[in-house]
């Protein structure tokens, strides 16, 4: 497990990147004054890596794929791949009309034990679908690893899936991070 300064050093990191502050409005059609780009993390290599090297500890010992969800957890899996040397499977929304078909691209997932990995939880229904038909192909889905779980309290049903949700940060983690960087700003103003 990750050393809980090193936890508060990719908080401070993420948060820096990521929090927008602006007019932006959300998926519920809201109007909020900040924003957390998680692709800005994403698309970064160094700090990619740094999310990927600290998930990969959460990950379960028996697995045999990391299945990267559509489409942030798609690059996170990648990386945790690149780190494991476990198998990476990219699981769509919904299996593409064309071509294969499928839902779940890579590795035959039938009979095989898939973490499912995924950028942010809220509440956790890209995860919940992906498990429900990932497992009528066969597959054994017990456990979510993700970046930041920042459901709110009974928000995340992936237990009643028998999923178990692991995450490195939490929102307030991220909101920690905030609070001490800017306290450490305020601390250095004349």
């Amino acid at each position: 497990m990750e050393q809980p300064d090193v936890l508060a050093e990719l908080a401070r990191d993420m948060d820096r990147v990521c929090r927008l502050e602006g007019e932006f409005v959300v998926r519920s059609g809201a109007v909020v004054t900040e924003y957390f780009d998680k692709y800005l993390f994403e698309s970064d290599p160094l700090l990619l890596r740094r999310v990927a090297a600290a998930m990969v500890p959460l990950v379960p010992a028996d697995t045999e794929l990391l299945g990267g969800l559509e489409l942030g957890g798609v690059p996170i899996a990648t990386m945790m791949s690149s780190l494991t040397g476990l198998p990476a499977l990219f699981v769509r929304k919904a299996p593409k009309a064309y071509g294969t078909r499928r839902l779940a691209e890579g590795a035959d997932v039938d009979g095989r034990r898939i973490t499912l990995v995924e950028d942010i939880v809220t509440t956790g229904g890209a995860a919940r679908d992906a498990t429900v038909a990932l497992r009528e192909q066969g597959a054994t889905v017990e456990v979510v690893v993700c970046t930041i779980d920042r459901s709110e309290p009974g928000a995340n049903r992936l237990h009643e899936l028998g999923l178990e949700t692991r995450s490195v940060l939490t929102r307030a983690d991220l909101d920690a991070a905030r609070a001490a960087a800017t306290a450490a700003r305020t601390s250095d103003q004349p």
